[in-house]
């Protein structure tokens, strides 16, 4: 019996050095698949670069709306959405009676101008005849007047005439200078009185071609042309449908003059500059290009930019085209960087699984990064050139310090 006792008290007591060893115990180190996404920490140049998705527009100077110039019906219409079109192609067809009659007043009003201006020309130039010959009558009896004073001064001086006939001739001669004189500065100022009459009139003749050229412009706007050579992308008005004045009765683009629109993350649209390098990626070929505005305002977290081409459109490359756009920022020369793991921002600290130099293991590490570009981050402190670390989502060891890599 002592000896059972005694057994079991033996047994008791390994049983409890058991349970206390293994309460001293530290967690086993979790495993995870080696296939994870890592990276190396390298040193050199880092190439800031912010991505946002996009579509292919028009150029603002390669668009052309046509609108209505009048109040009309559409009648007829000649070309569909898609189909390319020149200058001078119809693209439907528009009428207006109302117009027609209008077209019709002005050209009446017109010919009534022109017969008002021949006769108040040939008015004016009867007067100024008239008057012109008043003139000339009165200019030769004043040279008449003259040399029979010149006679009579001779006379006087001879002592055949008495010196009240002589100053009778002399004093008519004056007058009829006077007269003459007089009649000239009137002959003149009539003259510009004609001038301003015909310029009154003529201003009514060009008011009246004005108006029908305007109406004749408004008339051969119902053949609603193209005006550009491109595609139409537009047309959205039927056969039968009234358009009031200013309505848009068709869109004419060029597709081989298109511009990137960007949407970039309020986050990383702050260092976004005019003029700096872009690249665009229609997925069919990547287009080179620059940054030529930013739009000011913010739209649901993005903000739009717009890089004009200056490579060559690709094929297949249209309006409306889902792209995606990089633009290059700057430049950091001499720096430490990795490439940019699932989670952690630009400028902050964050954690990081470093790899053993044997690939068994990663510890977690500290990381204090710096700027941030589309797939690369800046190292500041935690890291060195040649250091492996995993950048896939880690989150679920967040309270693990280690982690042991298991090979497939």
């Amino acid at each position: 019996m002592r000896r059972n006792l005694a057994l079991a008290a033996a047994g008791i007591a390994a049983l409890a050095l058991a349970a206390f060893l293994l309460m001293r115990l530290k967690p086993a180190i979790p495993t995870v698949d080696a296939a994870v996404w890592t990276d190396t920490v390298k040193r050199g140049s880092l190439v800031r670069q912010v991505r946002g998705p996009g579509t292919l527009v028009p150029r603002e100077d390669r668009i052309r709306l046509i609108p209505a110039e009048t109040e009309a019906t559409v009648v007829r219409i000649r070309v569909l959405p898609g189909a390319r079109v020149e200058p001078d192609s119809v693209v439907m067809d528009l009428v207006d009676p109302e117009l027609q009659q209008q077209l019709l007043d002005a050209k009446l009003q017109l010919q009534a101008a022109q017969a008002d201006y021949k006769n108040t020309e040939a008015r004016l130039q009867s007067d100024l005849m008239t008057q012109r010959a008043g003139a000339a009558t009165v200019g030769a009896d004043q040279k008449q007047a003259q040399l029979q004073a010149q006679t009579d001064k001779s006379l006087y001086d001879l002592g055949v005439i008495s010196g009240l006939a002589y100053s009778a001739s002399k004093g008519k001669a004056d007058e009829l200078g006077q007269r003459n004189e007089l009649e000239g500065q009137r002959l003149d100022l009539n003259r510009k009185a004609i001038a301003t009459q015909l310029a009154v009139q003529q201003s009514k003749v060009q008011q009246a071609e004005a108006i029908l050229m305007l109406r004749q412009k408004q008339q051969d706007a119902l053949s609603v042309r193209a005006g550009i050579s491109g595609v139409l992308v537009d047309l959205p008005h039927q056969v039968g449908e009234h358009v009031a004045i200013g309505t848009t009765l068709a869109k004419v683009v060029q597709p081989d003059q298109l511009k990137a629109s960007l949407k970039i993350a309020e986050t990383q649209a702050r260092d976004i500059q005019i003029g700096q390098p872009a690249e665009i990626d229609t997925h069919n070929g990547v287009i080179d290009g620059k940054v030529t505005r930013i739009d000011p305002a913010v739209q649901n977290g993005t903000v739009t930019v717009d890089v004009e081409l200056t490579g060559t459109l690709p094929q297949g490359a249209r309006p409306d085209l889902s792209v995606d756009g990089t633009i290059d920022l700057d430049r950091l020369s001499n720096v430490l960087y990795v490439g940019r793991p699932a989670f952690g921002n630009e400028n902050s600290t964050i954690s990081l699984f470093r790899v053993s130099s044997d690939g068994k293991t990663a510890t977690r590490v500290p990381v204090k990064v710096g700027r941030a570009s589309v797939n690369s981050i800046q190292v500041i402190e935690g890291l060195n050139a040649g250091d492996t670390v995993i950048l896939s989502d880690m989150s679920r060891w967040d309270s693990t310090q280690q982690v042991r890599l298991q090979n497939p």
